[in-house]
């Protein structure tokens, strides 16, 4: 496994960190926890040390199976957490006062709660699980973030960005406000380049890679026929025709690459990985042989020379979650 700084924080972390939101189970057509705890300790077994959670995950319950393995580890892993907008609105809404979504209370009650379901005295990131660049000198979140900090509750503070929103921090990132940010970053969106690494660079912003394999598009394994899990998300995700979209443009990679369906993945992540500002990336990850697929990539050999400028012109920008 390869580490790289979590910005300017002073921790490194594994390049390949663990997503957890599909061991939440509420979206993903169901979850076991034994199947999720073997998947995490074997993560760990093999060097990864950054798992990122978040309250709304079914509830807490993957923050509580998360808290269960790391308590139990002797190694040091960082847990990143996510406060849920209090309004329960996913992306955050241009025009929404702060204090209907973060107010002050609402974080510090819902930083205690994930404390609680992770069963440690101190988180290493606490996120806001959406963000509005509009609330950057608005309302009173940042009393809240620092006095959990200066209370010791919590480490380092960050923002999930909105989908496919990268430039929606740009305002905070400059304010100095915040240690990290999570983005979506993969071959179809590659937005982040544009304005926000490079901001991200030049603050010490530590940057956090999320949904690298675009839900399971970037796999080789969504055709029409795909079906999910009743429950799961991608259901509508890939809803329409978009299964369809989705294995035309995968055909036109795995073809201007010369690669097969089932090397996309690993191609997929080391795309990620080939951009040195971003810290580290989250794939979800709900079995071993998930785990030891996606840990894999941490190899320390990047992509093949000329791989990454060919990527580039697959980049296919829209919005699939509230479209």
């Amino acid at each position: 496994m390869e580490y790289r700084k979590l910005g300017s924080t002073g921790i490194e972390v594994s390049e390949i960190g663990y997503g957890a939101w599909g061991i939440g189970g509420s979206q993903w057509g169901g979850a076991d926890d034994d199947e999720s705890i073997q998947a995490l300790n074997r993560a760990i077994d093999l060097g990864l040390n950054f798992i990122d959670t978040a309250l709304a995950y079914g509830d807490g319950r993957s923050e509580r199976v998360v808290g269960q393995v790391v308590r139990q580890r002797p190694e040091t892993i960082h847990v990143a957490t996510k406060v849920p907008p209090k309004n329960r609105t996913w992306p955050a809404r241009a025009g929404t006062p702060v204090g209907e979504v973060f107010p002050a209370d609402h974080i510090r009650a819902c930083a205690e709660r994930s404390l609680a379901n992770l069963g440690l005295e101190r988180i290493d990131l606490l996120q806001l699980h959406a963000w509005s660049d509009e609330w950057t000198d608005q309302g009173d979140w940042r009393d809240a973030v620092d006095g959990l900090r200066s209370s010791g509750r919590i480490a380092h503070f960050g923002v999930s960005i909105n989908d496919h929103q990268p430039a929606n921090a740009l305002r905070l990132i400059e304010s100095g406000g915040v240690d990290t940010v999570q983005v979506i970053y993969n071959v179809f969106d590659q937005s982040p380049e544009d304005e926000l690494f490079p901001a991200c660079r030049e603050r010490g912003v530590g940057v956090i890679a999320r949904v690298p394999l675009d839900e399971g598009g970037l796999t080789g394994t969504i055709g029409p026929d795909t079906e999910f899990p009743r429950g799961d998300f991608r259901s509508s995700y890939f809803g329409g025709d978009r299964k369809r979209e989705v294995q035309e443009r995968v055909r036109a990679i795995t073809g201007d690459l010369g690669i097969a369906d089932d090397e996309l993945a690993e191609i997929a992540l080391r795309f990620v990985l080939a951009e040195p500002t971003v810290s580290t990336v989250i794939p979800g990850m709900r079995s071993t042989r998930n785990v030891e697929r996606n840990v894999a990539v941490s190899d320390g050999r990047g992509l093949p020379d000329g791989r990454r400028e060919q990527l580039r012109a697959h980049r296919w920008v829209r919005d699939f979650y509230s479209s």
